[in-house]
């Protein structure tokens, strides 16, 4: 055999390899394309090169990807590195969205190799996980310091007591007193459980269809008493549409319960609290009304934040945690609803839980919300 033969006969043989090769890897990235659109995160499919030859959907929104090319620096950086050492390395970047109004965020790139020549990325968004870092750490900075408050209080009161032992009127008013800052921080605690319970994964475990007519009723006779104190009158609307409502009735209570308990609060003596429901579309809505003193514009859209209060020093002086719209909101996601708030400074507020009705057959509250 001639050696022209013997190197045509070896190109073939490579050409051939060659192709089966290139089919082997086009047969292995279709197969891997399936995937990245059904991950959680963003995914890319690249090599050696920096060359994307598959991504899922979000991966050009999210800035990672730029004319089938990987696009910030620092991820090909990391790509030639886990080429070199051929293990996976992951590292957090700050990805440049330039031209887009999202701006940058944070992410937490992986790279893996898969053979020889591929690697699959996935990005982590990181945004989600520091805001929800960021929130608990404000919520705990803000426990600590509304309860330091009739901790403080009740140190001293107690101090006050020891110091006027002999003085029976001193010790009865620095008692009455600690009464005051033991019921506020019992309201406190109380409000604390209750959130963290509407707040927990299984928020309806208890779910049930439940009669508009029985949560209004049990909501005013659990305020009854406050108003009385308050020289209020809590007045139920003739016309409360019938309907029924499919969630945990305990909740439902409790938002509503807090809604009339806030309008008795901030509304002035000798005058009244109006509650009402109506039929609109497939949802049911109950509104509470009052006489009060309203709510800024500035504030309104802030008031459903824990301990967030429009004004300190009243709240204060009513017993007000801060909690009580905040668990408002998370009772209505539960039931697939929302609160919604009308006010104007002088002329009073009123506000309104829209949760879904329930008809026999009807998708449940975590259903038509989406969860």
């Amino acid at each position: 055999m001639g050696i022209l033969s013997i190197l045509k006969r070896s190109f073939v043989s490579k050409f051939d390899a060659a192709i089966e090769s290139e089919q082997n890897q086009a047969a292995r990235v279709a197969a891997l394309s399936q995937i990245l659109d059904v991950l959680p995160d963003a995914a890319a499919i690249i090599d050696a090169s920096d060359q994307v030859l598959e991504a899922s959907a979000n991966c050009v929104a999210m800035g990672l990807v730029s004319n089938d090319r990987i696009a910030p620096v620092e991820i090909r950086a990391l790509n030639r590195e886990v080429n070199r050492l051929r293990k996976t390395q992951s590292r957090e970047v700050v990805v440049n969205r330039s031209g887009s109004k999202l701006g940058n965020w944070e992410a937490r790139v992986q790279i893996s190799p898969i053979d020889d020549e591929l690697s699959l990325m996935i990005a982590q968004d990181l945004s989600e996980e520091r805001r929800l870092n960021d929130v608990r750490r404000d919520f705990v900075a803000n426990v600590s310091h509304e309860l330091k408050t009739p901790v403080g209080a009740l140190s001293l009161l107690a101090e006050a007591v020891q110091a006027a032992d002999t003085d029976i009127e001193q010790v009865r008013h620095f008692t009455s007193r600690m009464q005051v800052e033991v019921k506020r921080l019992t309201a406190m605690i109380s409000d604390l459980v209750a959130l963290s319970q509407v707040q927990g994964d299984a928020a309806l475990r208890t779910s049930a269809p439940v009669q508009v007519q029985s949560i209004i009723a049990e909501a005013v006779d659990a305020t009854k008493i406050s108003a009385e104190q308050q020289h209020i009158e809590v007045s139920i609307s003739d016309d409360v549409e019938p309907g029924r409502i499919f969630g945990d009735e305990q909740q439902l209570v409790t938002a509503l319960s807090n809604l009339i308990s806030n309008a008795i609060k901030y509304s002035p003596s000798h005058t009244k609290v109006g509650v009402g429901s109506r039929r609109v579309g497939n949802m049911i809505e109950i509104s509470v009304t009052d006489q009060g003193p309203g709510i800024p514009e500035s504030d309104v859209e802030r008031i459903f934040e824990r301990f967030y209060r429009v004004d300190p020093a009243r709240s204060r002086d009513t017993g007000g945690t801060g909690l009580g719209l905040a668990i408002v909101k998370h009772v209505c996601a539960n039931h697939g609803g929302e609160c919604t708030v009308w006010s104007q400074v002088g002329q009073g507020s009123t506000f309104t839980l829209r949760i879904p009705a329930y008809l026999n057959g009807s998708a449940t509250p975590a259903e038509v919300s989406g969860k």
